[in-house]
């Protein structure tokens, strides 16, 4: 029997469309069993706090467990993995932060390509860093320690070699032409502690873990890394106002495996931004030293991308080598 041609055009269309409904009810249907973060570094750690966040946040939202766990190793390399080898159904995610993007760049034995195999779903948070010197150091402004520098040895302690503080002063560097010896230390807090003891001239830090030094009157903040002022202190300048361009901060979001359906993520996302405009997060990430951080994932893909390859560009300029 032949069927007439609207007839047959109208079911071919409905057949060419059950495979968007189908994706559409997966999506209304999920999460229908827990769904796991791994989060790559240490438990407590930044990247710890914003994944257990956000877990609560999902599990509110959604009506089912979010559950963090703690996957460490390999500067996020073993967790990020994990992620990567993951079925790609919305039910295993990855906590991310700007280590993951380092690490990217830096290391040169990844059983996977981030970019390529992690989906971004969504960020968090985004925060600068703050240029450190002890109160005794004559400057008081980034001029005059860049003066300083040309007619000083100095030296800048880190939290590691390749870490977000030593990255910071090596953009620095670049764009001053100055010259300052690196110090690695195991951890920001033990940098600081050595710049509050004078025994270091700079070091640049996390706003969460030197504010308070700063506010105490135990260190000099010369500058926040931003293109703009930060709200929380807005009496810090710039280090655009002096060195024009100069912009890099740190941030956390959600990741998942590559071909995760397009509808889970855009679920995610929009949940994850709808908990960014809460009053309680805005106010944490204030107190955290950085602001809420909402994207959609195109949007986050590029700012990945972006992010990866600015740490490249200051890996090879530093000339940092993998262990």
């Amino acid at each position: 029997m032949q069927l007439p041609r609207r007839r047959f055009l109208h079911l071919a269309a409905g057949a060419a469309a059950l495979p968007v409904v189908a994706r559409a009810a997966r999506a209304q249907a999920y999460p229908s069993r827990p769904v796991r973060i791994v989060s790559p570094f240490a438990a407590s750690g930044g990247n710890d706090i914003h994944a257990r966040l956000f877990a609560q946040v999902l599990s509110e939202r959604l009506g089912q467990s979010f559950v963090v766990e703690n996957r460490v190793g390999g500067g996020g390399s073993i967790g990020t993995a994990e992620v990567v080898r993951a079925a790609p159904d919305g039910y295993t995610l990855l906590g991310m932060s700007v280590g993951i993007a380092i690490n990217a760049a830096y290391a040169d034995n990844l059983t996977y390509d981030f970019l390529r195999d992690v989906a971004p779903v969504a960020s968090f948070y985004r925060a600068h860093f703050l240029m450190l010197v002890h109160p005794s150091l004559p400057v008081r402004t980034v001029p005059e320690f860049i003066a300083y520098a040309k007619a000083h040895p100095v030296n800048m302690g880190s939290n590691g070699m390749a870490s977000t503080g030593q990255l910071a002063g090596e953009m620095f560097k670049m764009m001053t032409g100055i010259n300052m010896q690196h110090v690695p230390y195991r951890g920001e807090g033990a940098a600081l502690n050595d710049l509050v003891g004078a025994q270091l001239h700079v070091v640049f830090a996390s706003m969460t873990s030197s504010t308070q030094l700063v506010r105490n009157g135990q260190l000099r903040a010369l500058a926040v890394t931003g293109a703009a002022r930060s709200p929380a202190m807005p009496d810090i300048s710039a280090m655009a106002e002096f060195v024009p361009g100069y912009e890099l901060a740190s941030w956390a979001g959600m990741g998942a495996p590559r071909n995760t359906p397009p509808a889970i993520i855009d679920r995610l996302n929009k949940e994850i931004n709808t908990g960014l405009e809460r009053q309680d997060i805005i106010a944490k990430y204030a107190d955290l030293g950085g602001s809420t951080f909402a994207t959609l994932p195109a949007e986050f893909g590029k700012f990945l991308a972006d992010d990866v390859a600015k740490w490249a560009k200051l890996i090879k300029f530093a000339g940092i080598k993998p262990a």
